[in-house]
């Protein structure tokens, strides 16, 4: 409680007061012995029954001493615009301290326990003063001066702001007086604890005992808040989860159908399948993550996640044949997995921030996606339309990483990263260094907070039975241009994001691949992709998003064999819209269609829906 009430002194301008009212008679050495503190207006009607358990100060014939007594208190006028006089005698004139004009009194009334801590939003103050010429709007010439070189000197009881000024001038309420007061009390009370009882005189004590009694009332309920707030604070910190650990969870529903006859053409063979036809059905299928945030120093975080998974992967030869349908989410974990586990760490004085992952750490994670539909539980419902494929889909999971930010305001950001897709395979072929993996880099240049653009380069290798260089977002040839042959690419990209008014932002990607055959051949094949979106945050309430998606999955534009490459071209069109309401729940009506699926415009359009339901806790 101490601390709570010290912290609230310190960011109290109106200390002042207190300060000069405790040094009456300790910076003004040579006043005559009558000298105390008057007023000219009554002390406001106080209950006696607020005050009850306040501690009081009294004074000993024969000691200098504090003693507990019961609450005297006056029940008189109220409080009026009169001034409080600080009587002089030594100076032949009365002082006037402080006025408060009627129509600029606002009565404090704590609705809360969450109250208390309104003094303390003011930024950190700077630490306990040693010396008064440390407040820089505190000259020697002022009439303050020796009254607060007293209390700094004598007690140790007072605290600046953050840029070394006492704000003086400031006013401030009763509730605030009394905070600073108490402070002052539990002050001298040390000091008499500590046997240097002879600092504290006998005319400080009547002056602090006089303001206990004028502000009994304040001192009580802010004694009685700050009780009640440490009891609560105790409750939580008893029955909280963990200490370095915070619990996450996030459950989607996914109903779902897609609309359309399945793709049957595409430039690997013939027709597959022996009609046309509409297979899939409607579905219902779910996603749970429960993620364990846990820091050890306020800064960094291991991250560890467990999932379970069931919604179909729409590509499937039975279904729609086509990748281009999938979904944000999609697949079957067969039970709980883990998904992420992963180490962060800040470096280089905050500069920096270092990932070290074991599983599940991925490209997104350790670039930055500046399009604002990457969230496939609160974005984008289609796999293609998250993020590039070309630069954000490849080897991913283990390995390490390393963001830096620099420039005035950080407005330049470089990623750098090393990511394995086999590293916990110690057979021939893979492991963290010989298996399929991905080297990448990013800069971004955030000129404001309202616009961004992003450049990024990825070096890719696929092993045999791992190749797949689209993402599973593209033409089937996009994503294999070469069989099963392991292959190399390189891949450039190149995104923005506009947020043009409060409500619109416009952005999108463009992505090049550049891929060659590494066994078996050593053909080359031009992959290229990219996306135009139209956000509208807070659209129609707090916590919406609406999303427009235009774009063209990866195409093999071109290609040594040259009867491999996609003749006609795929759109994807999306459109979507998040209703939250609240910040645990939201749904997201969404749908997106497929002009000639795998790019080949004898297979029939493709319509994909979804009613995604969202909740987080």
């Amino acid at each position: 409680m101490n601390k709570i009430l010290w912290n609230t002194l310190k960011q109290s301008p109106g200390v002042l007061g207190a300060a000069l009212l405790l040094s009456t008679t300790a910076a003004l050495a040579t006043d005559s012995p009558s000298d105390k503190l008057v007023t000219t207006s009554e002390v406001a009607s106080l209950a006696s029954d607020a005050a009850e358990g306040v501690s009081q100060f009294s004074l000993d014939a024969d000691t200098t001493s504090l003693m507990a007594v019961a609450p005297e208190v006056d029940n008189t006028a109220p409080l009026s615009q009169d001034v409080i006089d600080l009587g002089l005698e030594s100076s032949g004139e009365t002082q006037e301290v402080a006025q408060v004009q009627p129509e600029m009194e606002q009565e404090l009334r704590i609705a809360d326990l969450e109250q208390i801590n309104l003094y303390s939003e003011v930024a950190d103050s700077m630490e306990q003063v040693t010396s008064v010429s440390q407040l820089s709007d505190v000259q020697p010439t002022d009439w303050a001066f020796q009254a607060l070189q007293s209390l700094v000197e004598r007690y140790g009881c007072i605290a600046g702001y953050p840029d070394g000024t006492f704000r003086g001038n400031r006013a401030m309420t009763r509730f605030e007086f009394a905070a600073g007061l108490n402070a002052c009390l539990e002050r001298v009370n040390e000091l008499i604890a500590a046997s240097v009882a002879n600092l504290v005189t006998r005319e400080d004590l009547a002056v602090l005992q006089r303001l206990q009694e004028e502000f009994a009332a304040e001192l009580a309920t802010l004694r009685g808040r700050v009780y009640a707030l440490e009891a609560r604070t105790a409750e939580l910190e008893a029955n909280q989860f963990s200490t370095t650990t915070k619990l996450r969870g996030e459950v989607v529903f996914w109903p779902g159908d897609s609309f359309g006859d399945r793709a049957r053409h595409n430039v690997a063979g013939g027709p597959q399948g022996n009609r046309n036809e509409d297979p899939t059905q409607t579905y219902l299928g779910y996603r749970v993550r429960l993620n364990f945030d846990t820091s050890f120093t306020g800064e960094d975080l291991l991250k560890t996640r467990l999932q379970a998974r069931d919604i179909p992967n729409l590509s499937n030869f039975d279904l729609t044949n086509s990748l281009m349908s999938r979904t944000a989410i999609d697949g079957n974990s067969n039970g709980i997995e883990l998904d992420d586990l992963y180490y962060r760490f800040p470096a280089f004085n905050r500069r920096a921030h270092i990932f070290i992952g074991a599983n599940s750490l991925d490209l997104d994670d350790i670039m930055d996606v500046i399009t604002p539909f990457n969230s496939g539980s609160n974005a984008s419902i289609s796999r293609f339309g998250q993020r590039n494929p070309a630069i954000f889909r490849g080897p991913e999971g283990a390995g390490a990483a390393a963001k830096f930010a620099f420039g005035n305001d950080r407005q330049f950001r470089l990623n750098l990263g090393y990511l394995a897709g086999n590293a916990s395979d110690a057979t021939a072929g893979n492991g963290l260094f010989n298996g399929s993996n991905t080297k990448s880099a990013q800069l971004i240049y955030e000129p404001t907070d309202r616009l961004a653009f992003g450049v990024e380069y990825a070096r890719k290798y696929f092993t045999s039975d791992d190749v797949n260089m689209a993402g599973a977002t593209g033409s089937w040839i996009a994503d294999r241009p070469f069989g099963d042959n392991a292959t190399t690419s390189d891949n450039l990209g190149f995104q923005f994001n506009w947020r043009i008014v409060e409500k619109f932002e416009l952005g999108g990607w463009f992505g090049a691949t550049w891929a060659h055959q590494q066994r078996s051949g050593s053909d080359s094949a031009t992959i290229l992709n990219w996306a135009v979106t139209m956000g509208f945050p807070d659209a129609f309430s707090e916590g919406d998003l609406g999303g427009i998606i235009i774009g063209m999955p990866p195409k093999v534009t071109s290609h040594d064999i040259g009867a491999l490459e996609d003749r006609d071209t795929s759109f994807h069109i999306e459109a979507f819209y998040r209703y939250a309401f609240n910040d645990y729940i939201s749904i997201t009506p969404g749908f997106y269609v497929l002009t000639n699926p795998d790019h080949n415009a004898r297979n029939a359009n493709i319509l994909v829906g979804t009613l995604r339901t969202t909740f987080r806790f």
